[in-house]
């Protein structure tokens, strides 16, 4: 039994895996900048955390306690205290990837990976689901909380493990799947991949890697769901399903049907009032189809949108694709970009930068995460209109759900 240390155990990515390592039986700890939304589940599940500065202190601790392994994300720099101590300890050090893969290995478990620029915890997400539905047993971990079925699950009796596969750092790529479901490819990332075609190249170079590949899957018209990102994801699960059981289609379509949603997708937090992460131009263009459809099914008297955007590096690459991105939204409230893994030689783009690429600006307005913000959303709710955040970050969708607690 190894004695792991996950340092950025507080993030999606590491927070389910550090679950998994402790239903296995092993002894887990970590660290984490802040103290975030994730933090209750681990502190009830008895996980030792310290939150704050990662000078080393608590990691050196734990070393001498008999940690043996250290985890981290791809988000570390060479320069991190805790990396650092790590090596000079001299115990075992490594990405998420490579303990995942000795997860795999030492439970015989084939993956059943989704994987794309957007919509890979939505699928992941719909594909737990249909497995919990049907009564199949399932591993997995998931980039987000799901009410119906937590963030990660261990379970002896399935031969599959369904994993949210991240291309960011070229993650994805240490992986063999036994399915993978790729369900969207758009450039992203451009500080991991220089151009285009190398993003592209190692999504061709994962499709070789998987020993069944699905993508590009046509929706199937018997899917529901509102949204046509959302039944295309649904449409890509089918055709995953069709090759791991037996169940007829309209069994599974009926599942899918009843999907109940994953947190921050396109979530009701509060009455009328919802929460989305979104980062792509493309991505969010599908939400705002989304809101339409569902503000003319409850005959909403509009769409007030929030949006904060992901990284300032990023909004220099995709600027200039915001043009039609917020056509149907009635009312846009910009707040400034959530900033993460940034350059520090580009200036900071602000809202009034951002806005005049919009083909509509005239239904946007340059905000803050404040209390006058907060007054227009609920004028806005009470007068019957659809509150919507879109946070590529973690910031705006903190801020919304302290705003509108019932």
């Amino acid at each position: 039994m190894s004695s792991i240390y996950f340092s950025g155990i507080n993030g999606v990515g590491i927070s389910p895996l550090a679950e998994l390592a402790q239903d296995m039986g092993e002894k887990v700890c970590g660290s984490d900048m802040r103290r975030g939304e994730l933090a209750p589940e681990l502190e009830k599940r008895g996980i030792e955390v310290h939150y704050g500065p990662q000078d080393g202190e608590f990691l050196r601790q734990k070393i001498n306690e008999g940690v043996d392994w250290f985890v981290h994300t791809s988000a570390l720099t060479p320069d991190n205290p805790e990396l650092i101590a790590a090596k000079e300890a001299g115990i075992r050090v490594s990405k998420r990837d490579e303990w995942l893969n000795e997860f795999l290995s030492k439970n015989k478990l084939k993956m059943l990976a989704v994987a794309g620029t957007h919509g890979k915890t939505t699928t992941t997400s719909m594909l737990i689901w249909v497995f919990h539905e049907l009564g199949m047993p399932l591993n997995y971990a998931v980039g987000t909380s799901l009410p119906w079925a937590g963030r990660s699950n261990f379970d002896k009796n399935s031969p599959y493990f369904a994993y949210e596969c991240d291309e960011f750092d070229r993650n994805f790529l240490a992986f063999h799947p036994y399915v993978s479901a790729i369900v969207s490819v758009d450039y992203d990332h451009a500080d991991i991949y220089p151009t285009v075609e190398d993003y592209r190249a190692a999504f061709t170079q994962f499709e070789s890697q998987s020993e069944i590949v699905v993508k590009n899957t046509t929706i199937d018209k018997r899917i529901t769901l509102p949204g046509e990102l959302r039944r295309q994801d649904a449409s890509v699960v089918l055709e995953v399903m069709r090759h791991l059981c037996d169940e007829p289609d309209e069994k599974i379509i009926e599942i899918l049907n009843r999907f109940p949603g994953a947190e921050r997708r396109f979530e009701e937090v509060s009455k009328h009032v919802f929460t989305d992460y979104g980062h792509h131009p493309k991505e969010i263009k599908a939400t705002v189809q989304m809101a339409k459809e569902l503000r003319d099914r409850a005959n909403y008297k509009g769409v007030a949108m929030v949006y904060e955007p992901l990284q300032n590096r990023r909004q220099y690459e995709v600027r200039k694709d915001y043009g039609d991105v917020f056509i149907g939204i009635d009312k846009l409230f910009w707040v400034p970009s959530f900033q993460l893994r940034e350059d520090p030689n580009l200036p900071v783009l602000t809202p009034n930068d951002l806005i005049p690429y919009m083909n509509n600006p005239e239904i946007a307005e340059a905000a803050e995460l404040n209390d006058e913000l907060s007054k227009k959303l609920h004028q806005l709710r009470d007068e019957g209109w659809m509150i919507l955040m879109e946070a590529g970050g973690a910031t705006g969708d903190e801020w919304l759900r302290e705003e509108f607690k019932d």
